[in-house]
């Protein structure tokens, strides 16, 4: 099978994780730079990545990549590229477009560049003067940064965090690539108890309770992959097959996740039920203030209210120091917190052991991380 280099694009500060991942599928990565990390695949790969990836936001397959500041350099280089191996007659081309200090700055005008080239391409290689591209979806996208034109096409479709299961969402919920980093972030692991007290739509006990099972991600979800020529069904076909036998369904794993909000909790549920993961999860309505500790050595992963809104910031800061008095005394919880509050720290009483940066959507937010005594073996 031909290799290709592949892109797997991340939020800001999850870059290390979805590099671990890729390695952790046997892929060999090339590079690591700010929100995406690239890798070598084939088709089978493409597949692979999409269906196990749980922290990426897409695979993007690399086209090309050459200097342009000119829209002639743009458009032959384009051009000279054999778009025909990959589109067939009927594709469907989208293009979108990125410059950032570049001499090409006009977006909309490299767009139709490429678009151009891309048509006049294909042209010589179907003998064909016009495309109806009423077949499958080839999403290519060009980015421009310092004069270096990247041309990729998105093998992914709709965004990765979209797993499926979440039908039933809540204000400010958690994306599911994240929730799923601040799992791989901690200590936790499907041995030991894991604890939300604001679980809010349950994303993270249900990316915990999968990562647990071992459920690969994309297995409830569509890829705009799956209706390309190079990408049979059998490949597809044989790479879930393999996804559904490596499923744990036989160890117990223990999770709490608590809310406040009634419709929250029957949110949750719902939406765990969706995943598949309903067992290995105890929801319940429950304030913070009647939150009692129990088990030592337990995990609590948490997105508590962040009161962006100025009424609501001292309602939060009067929580942060509630929960600080009743989790602080906890000498055998490891305990994380993503927060945007800058002042997390001094309000809950406690210095975090380490912190990252992290964005929750377009929120700045800081990873506060506190680690307890180890388990006695």
């Amino acid at each position: 099978m031909k290799k290709y280099e592949l892109i797997a694009t991340t939020t800001f500060g999850l870059e290390a994780v979805v590099k671990r991942e890729v390695l952790n599928l046997g892929l060999e990565v090339l590079s690591t730079e700010n929100g995406k990390v690239t890798f070598l695949g084939d088709e089978k790969d493409i597949v692979k990545a999409n269906l196990w990836l749980r922290c990426a936001d897409r695979v993007l397959l690399k086209i090309g990549e050459f200097k342009a500041v000119t829209f002639d350099e743009l458009f032959d280089q384009t051009k000279a590229i054999n778009w025909g191996d990959l589109i067939p007659k009927d594709g469907k081309i989208p293009v979108d477009g990125q410059s950032v200090k570049s001499t090409l700055f006009s977006i909309s005008d490299s767009q139709a560049i490429v678009k151009k080239a891309i048509i006049e391409s294909l042209k010589e290689k179907y003998k064909l003067e016009w495309f109806p591209e009423n077949g499958p979806v080839f999403n290519v996208k060009v980015s421009i940064l310092k004069d270096i034109a990247t041309l990729t096409i998105d093998t992914s479709g709709v965004a990765l965090h979209k797993r499926g299961y979440r039908k039933n969402a809540v204000a400010a919920p958690i994306k599911e690539t994240l929730a799923a980093a601040l799992i791989y972030l901690s200590y936790w692991s499907k041995d030991r108890i894991l604890v939300d007290p604001f679980t809010g739509s349950g994303t993270i006990p249900i990316e915990a309770a999968m990562i647990g099972r071992n459920i690969a991600p994309g297995l409830n979800r569509d890829f705009v992959f799956k209706k390309w020529p190079i990408i049979s069904e059998d490949i597809y076909r044989e790479a879930t097959r393999e996804a559904y036998s490596l499923i744990d369904q036989d160890t117990e794993i223990k999770i709490y996740a608590y809310d406040i909000s009634n419709e929250y909790i029957s949110a949750a549920t719902e939406n765990a039920d969706d995943a598949g993961v309903l067992d290995c999860i105890q929801f319940e309505e429950k304030d913070f203030l009647n939150f009692e500790p129990e088990e030592d050595y337990s995990i609590l992963i948490t997105n508590p209210p962040y009161g962006e809104r100025v009424s609501e910031k001292n309602q939060v800061l009067d929580l942060y120091k509630v929960m600080g008095k009743k989790l602080n005394k906890l000498k055998t919880w490891s305990m994380y917190f993503i927060t945007s509050d800058d002042d997390f720290e001094n309000v809950f009483g406690r210095v975090a052991d380490r912190r990252r940066k992290l964005y929750n959507g377009k929120i700045k937010t800081t990873y506060y991380q506190y680690h307890g005594e180890n388990p006695k073996k």
